[in-house]
């Protein structure tokens, strides 16, 4: 997958998304609800009422990019804030688009050290 640039900041706007939104609504979104700038080069993801859908907008420094991802089985984990923003880090955004709950991942097996 092409995907945004590592250590970029990523915004999930809490709630639930019209999908049938493209990149105009989407950006205004952004601007307005999130009140941040679309142009900033962060990612700012959005999902549906459904919860299976959920789509990526961020600007790549020559255009919009919009990346969309439903899942066959399960829900994207959606946090509900009281800002109506939620801020993750790369690796918790790389967790959600793989259907892993981002909030609190666990170890498969605890690493052994021989000290």
């Amino acid at each position: 997958m092409i995907g945004p640039p590592a250590g970029v900041r990523v915004f999930l706007a809490a709630g639930t998304t019209d999908m049938r939104k493209g990149f105009d609504g989407l950006a205004a979104m952004a601007q307005s609800v999130l009140h941040k700038d679309p142009f900033s080069g962060a990612v700012f993801a959005f999902r549906g009422k459904r919860g299976d859908l959920i789509k990526l907008l961020w600007w790549d420094g020559q255009g919009m990019v919009l990346h969309a991802k439903r899942l066959e089985r399960g829900r994207f984990t959606w946090p509900t804030t009281a800002t109506g923003v939620a801020v993750l880090t790369p690796a918790q955004l790389s967790m959600l688009l793989e259907g892993v709950d981002w909030r609190a991942p666990k170890r498969s097996a605890e690493p052994q050290f021989a000290w």
